[in-house]
């Protein structure tokens, strides 16, 4: 049999890494150590593979989970094999944490990332109910995260100037960073049907932010912005 779909770059990726990329849209994961991946993204796998559900592991991070749309639903990937993860067809990217620094990501880019990493949910804050309910999760330790971004993106530094990015267009940035929520509405063009660029992030120090170039639908329950409820609730995580 012949054919373009057998040539050499659609063949599985041989090698010993742990963490790889099988093509620009694939990641490829040789178990040993268990994986925690967002479910649904397990595209395949080979070997003796187990998908078990991932518990938030405290009442606190249970109650972000259930309080806010930065609820991740996580599996915990058990055994050996290889198994392969993907989300839509998007762009995947390896980051390798070194336990010196964090990287707070958008749940919707998250793809996997080695068990042993610690994660929370935690707050952005920003002026007014609206904004008060955008949160991010946030991601520690020494191993790797994958993300997934809707086509290719770019990543920022912000320690040279103000850096203000789109709430449903931000992918991560360095956990370090403590950006501000700004809103960029005033009353006349409010009246006139608004600019459609509601609410951005904001970032100013040493550290870097990746923006992809496609903006997430906003969630039903978010007022116009991203993430989940403010108010008294999101004060809760603050």
């Amino acid at each position: 049999m012949k054919s373009e779909l057998f040539e050499q770059s659609n063949l599985e990726v041989q090698g010993q890494q742990r963490f790889g990329l099988q093509n620009a849209q694939m990641l490829r994961v040789t178990l040993g150590p268990d994986v925690l991946a967002v479910k649904g993204s397990m595209v395949a796998f080979q070997g003796q593979v187990q998908f078990h559900h991932e518990k938030a592991g405290s009442m606190g991070k249970l109650l972000k989970k259930m309080l806010t749309s930065e609820d991740m639903p996580l599996m915990r990937v058990a055994g050996q094999g290889e198994v392969f993860f993907a989300n839509e067809g998007g762009y995947v990217y390896l980051v390798e944490l070194d336990g010196s620094d964090g990287i707070s990501v958008n749940g919707r880019n998250l793809l996997a990332f080695d068990a042993a990493l610690a994660w929370d949910i935690n707050r952005v804050k920003g002026p007014g109910i609206m904004a008060g309910g955008l949160f991010n999760t946030t991601i520690s330790g020494v191993g790797t995260a994958a993300l997934c971004t809707v086509g290719k993106p770019v990543v920022l530094d912000c320690s040279q100037q103000p850096t203000y990015v789109d709430v449903q267009a931000a992918v991560a940035w360095s956990a370090n960073l403590v950006p501000d929520v700004v809103s960029s509405m005033n009353m006349k063009s409010m009246l006139r049907g608004g600019s459609g660029e509601a609410f951005q992030y904001a970032f100013h120090g040493p550290g870097f932010v990746v923006v992809q170039p496609y903006e997430f639908v906003p969630p039903a329950n978010s007022g116009g912005s991203s993430g989940g409820p403010g108010g008294v609730i999101g004060d809760l995580f603050s």
